[in-house]
């Protein structure tokens, strides 16, 4: 059983040591996908993702999420061997070009197995670590975990977006996420938590998650936001044209990094990495 120090801004993920107590972290996306709603197909080649990762890493970018499966409203459930073959070659590339932390976006314990082996830090599951099998990956090895909040899965989940009170219902995850985490020898200080925006959640939702981020702390630890691009900033602005979310995606960071959230899932790197250090400098 690794130790429990209870540190609410430290962050252990392999490699990496985060003391996130007076500066955030901006974790770049990678979509290796044909399908994603933002960026799907641009990136797909294992070239241009290499090339675009590493552009990311020069604005700014501490960390890079690499994802292999769309997990729009919808998406089709990509096979692992689809996923392995989209995802490995692309983190091998960027591990032997750079030594910037590396995330996996995955739900599937095969491919953060893999993922792991290949020199990844980070194991993102927007499932949010419910399969006991992803567990034990994780267990087995020093990275970072990102849990996340989702209800059924992204084929179903906006129909599943009923809550008697959805800032409750996601704190209550969370605590039995990371007492499952804590039972598998996880300590605490390898694990953030995502509120999951978007995600088998109705416009209403989302707003009142961003209002009480504070709420939503497990054990003070650290919250992670994917905010970028999302449909809702759409809904509220009456707008649905993908160009029309950046600017305030870059408001939401600044937000929500004053509401206590520390590492921020974006694409855009370099002006949300500017809006992230001009709010820290306020602070």
């Amino acid at each position: 059983m690794e130790r429990n120090t209870g540190s609410q801004h430290l962050w252990n993920a392999g490699r990496f040591s985060w003391d996130l107590s007076q500066r955030g972290l901006i974790m770049g996306i990678l979509n290796v996908t044909p399908d994603s709603f933002s960026d799907g197909g641009r990136f797909h080649k294992i070239e241009t993702a290499v090339a675009h990762g590493l552009k990311m890493i020069a604005e700014g970018a501490e960390i890079l999420d690499i994802g292999g499966e769309s997990t729009r409203p919808g998406a089709e459930i990509v096979s692992p061997a689809e996923e392995l073959a989209r995802v490995l070659p692309v983190v091998e590339r960027l591990r032997a070009e750079s030594d910037v932390a590396l995330s996996i976006d995955t739900t599937k314990p095969h491919i953060a197995r893999a993922a792991l082996a290949a020199g990844v830090d980070i194991v993102n599951d927007i499932s949010g670590f419910r399969n006991p099998e992803m567990i034990e990956v994780c267990a087995d090895t020093s990275c970072g975990l990102v849990a996340m909040h989702m209800k059924g899965v992204p084929q179903t989940m906006q129909q599943q977006a009923v809550y008697q009170n959805v800032i409750e219902e996601v704190h209550e995850t969370f605590r039995q996420c990371l007492e499952g985490l804590s039972q598998a020898g996880i300590s605490e200080e390898r694990v953030l938590f995502d509120p999951g925006i978007g995600f088998g959640k109705t416009v209403e939702h989302n707003l009142a998650l961003l209002r009480s981020l504070p709420e939503l702390a497990i054990h003070q630890r650290p919250l992670l936001m994917g905010l970028s691009r999302k449909s809702f900033i759409g809904h509220v602005l009456g707008e649905m044209n993908l160009s029309y979310r950046e600017n305030p995606t870059i408001a939401l960071t600044a937000y929500t990094r004053a509401g206590g959230a520390l590492v921020h899932r974006v694409h855009a790197v370099k002006e949300n990495m500017e809006a992230l250090r001009m709010m820290e400098a306020l602070r």
